[in-house]
């Protein structure tokens, strides 16, 4: 397995990420098959895992946990917050107070003291952003954890996003998780990014017509990307 820069962070990972999403009741409820792929990509190399507080309601965080008992060290971990985890309006979003609530809750969940990538799931037009941020950032100066991201941010989003940590003096987003599949492209020009459903999972076991399932270009792996260090472009 060759391994590539994750942006600035100094930090190497596998070109391919084990994304937990179907662990668990949203798609296999059959734990001990999860924790056999889990052992299975982290035999075969790969060292970067990307789940969610959201996936079905924190059972895939569980999973994830119980299966890397005595292997944590091995690989980076990777999760999200901002999704409702209850119908309590303020278990959810951007701010301080959950946040700080939330990371002890997919620490336990985990079964770990420290995350290495912290994402905020979407971003939040009802919360500043500096209260976001100085939530993340007094996480990262606890050791709980390591570096912080964002998923879905507008261009606009991740711009004002990164002001505020060099105006503010905050932690800054290392990683954007946006919609990125082997049928949603357009992003390649602009950034390269850790990608969510990167095989649109949901539109090939359904939606779209052959010619988008079967066209040029499909195989992901004959891509230019997959030549590239996990980093932006300038």
């Amino acid at each position: 397995m060759e391994y590539r820069p994750l942006g600035r962070t100094g930090v190497e990972v596998s070109p391919l990420c084990l994304g937990a999403m179907m662990f668990g009741p949203w798609g296999n409820s059959d734990t001990a098959d999860s924790t056999r792929i889990i052992h299975r990509a982290l035999d075969a190399g790969i060292n970067f895992i990307d789940t969610a507080d959201v996936y079905s309601g924190g059972v895939s965080e569980e999973i994830v946990g119980q299966a890397l008992d005595g292997r944590r060290d091995e690989l980076f971990l990777a999760t999200k917050f901002f999704m409702p985890m209850s119908e309590d309006p303020n278990q959810r979003g951007g701010s301080r107070r959950w946040i700080i609530r939330e990371v002890e809750n997919s620490l336990r969940r985990l079964n770990t003291d420290y995350i290495d990538l912290y994402q905020v799931h979407r971003p939040s037009p009802d919360t500043d952003v500096e209260e976001t941020l100085g939530a993340l950032t007094d996480l990262v100066r606890q050791g709980k954890v390591r570096y912080i991201g964002s998923s879905s941010y507008s261009g606009s989003q991740i711009v004002e996003a990164q002001w505020a940590s060099r105006e503010r003096n905050l932690e800054r987003f290392v990683t954007e998780q946006p919609p990125y599949s082997i049928l949603v492209r357009g992003i390649e020009e602009t950034r390269t990014t850790t990608a969510t459903e990167p095989t649109n999972s949901r539109r090939r076991h359904g939606g779209g017509n052959r010619r988008d399932r079967d066209g040029p270009g499909t195989n992901p792996t004959e891509h230019q990307l997959f030549q590239e260090p996990v980093r932006g472009r300038r």
